[in-house]
């Protein structure tokens, strides 16, 4: 039986939203093609129609979704008012405890170092976010920016990755707010 594209698009956004959640959550293998056709609500079965691999569904919602976090520095203003507004969302205790909603990579970037098919297109949307941010954002002049705005992005990052995986909460909020108070 054929689907209508409408409703077979819509069933590939639905996998690739479930998929890119559950692997920020639980990582590329703690996580079975069978689970995310689940948690879309469909069978395992047609997985094949709309991937090649599983490795094609981890670079495609990666990709997707870096693009939609490009998108999401278009949501504040590009001055350094908007730059502190971002450090305060991203470097807040809300998202550090949002593993399945949060940055994707924080979440994947160790395990993304392992995956072949998976680098090629991360590395591709690495760059965009820092060239994006390299012009999107003022910095200390024209020369630095882009090595000030790997700077920042990566300090995030850093910051982020470490409060998550430290069992201590004090120390947790205080590496987010020291990141925070430098990046300011």
């Amino acid at each position: 039986m054929r689907y209508p594209a409408t409703d077979t698009a819509q069933k590939h956004e639905r996998i690739l939203d479930e998929s890119i959640r559950l692997f920020r959550e639980r990582g590329f293998h703690g996580v079975s093609v069978g689970e995310i056709m689940k948690a879309s609500g469909l069978t395992h079965g047609p997985f094949y129609n709309h991937f090649a691999s599983k490795e094609a569904l981890m670079a495609e919602s990666l990709n997707r979704e870096l693009q939609r976090t490009f998108g999401d520095f278009d949501k504040v203003p590009g001055s350094d008012i908007g730059k502190a507004a971002f450090v305060d969302y991203y470097l807040s205790e809300e998202h550090m405890r949002d593993c399945a909603g949060g940055c994707a990579v924080a979440a994947l970037a160790s395990e993304i170092r392992k995956e072949p098919e998976v680098q090629g297109a991360f590395t591709a949307q690495i760059k965009s976010v820092i060239q994006k941010l390299s012009s999107y954002f003022p910095w200390k002049s024209r020369r630095s920016a882009r090595g000030d705005a790997i700077h920042w992005y990566v300090s995030m990052i850093g910051a982020l990755i470490l409060s998550r995986a430290v069992n201590d909460d004090e120390f947790a909020r205080e590496i987010l707010a020291e990141t925070s108070k430098r990046l300011h």
